[in-house]
């Protein structure tokens, strides 16, 4: 929502300066919209919020007093009689502050299961009552959860793990980047190669060859992606989730890549 509200050809011509505090939500923010936010919609109390339908679903919080740094770069700290940690993704156990695992839940706010579907229940909420969220973080010693993206997202490029989300934080460094989303696409070479599906800012131009040369020398040779494709919107949920697995399915057939996409992988 916020990014179609900048999206507004007149969006200057709007008065925003009665704006005090509000939320963002539902979806990872980037730290260059959060920025955008915080300056031009002067909505200086910003704060970020952190959760799923499984957790009721809030589970982190920053506060409106927290510094500037910390409502833009975590989610905020654990809400009251709620616990996190960050486990490793292979053996479930807790990991020390600043590694990267997946952020796991437990407390009251944790749902008993999902309807009619023990298996399904099972393979999420550990029988010690954590729950697995599936994202993936970091906990600073301030006890502030970075959510760094999903375990599901990593691209796995030539033996180079890749999460999604960093590139797109790069990317939206660029200044003619209104959106974008990044994914991984099969690869007869190198197992799978990263795409950028970018919606330009109101009333700019780019060429594919304009943006990588704007990511190199400034991010990994295997992180740039090998293939953009500028678009007017994303395929998402009706509350505005992105679906990226349609992004993914999109490329596949564009590129015909059918038969890539059959090959088993370990």
């Amino acid at each position: 929502m916020y990014v179609a509200e900048f999206g507004l050809p007149d969006f200057a011509s709007y008065d925003t300066t009665s704006l005090r505090t509000g939320m963002m939500s539902g979806a990872p923010c980037p730290v260059e919209l959060m920025k955008r936010v915080l300056e031009e919609m002067h909505i200086r109390e910003l704060v970020i919020a952190y959760g799923q339908t499984e957790t009721s679903p809030v589970v982190t919080m920053s506060d409106a007093g927290d510094s500037l740094e910390i409502r833009v770069n975590t989610v905020g700290r654990a809400m009251p009689q709620t616990d996190i940690k960050i486990a490793s993704l292979d053996t479930q156990e807790t990991l020390p502050y600043g590694r990267q695992g997946e952020v796991c839940v437990r407390g009251y706010a944790l749902m008993k299961g999902y309807d009619g579907d023990p298996e399904g229940t099972a393979q999420v909420i550990q029988p010690d009552g954590w729950l697995r969220t599936g994202d993936l973080g970091v906990m600073r010693e301030d006890g502030c959860i970075h959510i760094t993206g999903r375990s599901r997202d990593v691209i796995i490029r030539g033996g180079e793990n890749i999460y999604p989300r960093e590139v797109e934080e790069f990317l939206y460094t660029c200044p003619k980047v209104g959106e974008v989303q990044v994914i991984g696409i099969p690869n007869a070479r190198l197992g799978e190669i990263v795409v950028a599906w970018i919606r330009l800012r109101p009333g700019v131009e780019a060429t594919e060859r304009e943006i990588r040369d704007f990511c190199q020398g400034q991010v990994a040779y295997y992180k740039i992606p090998e293939h953009v494709r500028f678009v007017e919107e994303f395929p998402a949920t009706l509350s505005g989730k992105i679906q990226k697995y349609k992004m993914r399915e999109f490329e596949i057939e564009a590129r015909g890549l059918e038969d890539e996409a059959k090959t088993a992988t370990a």
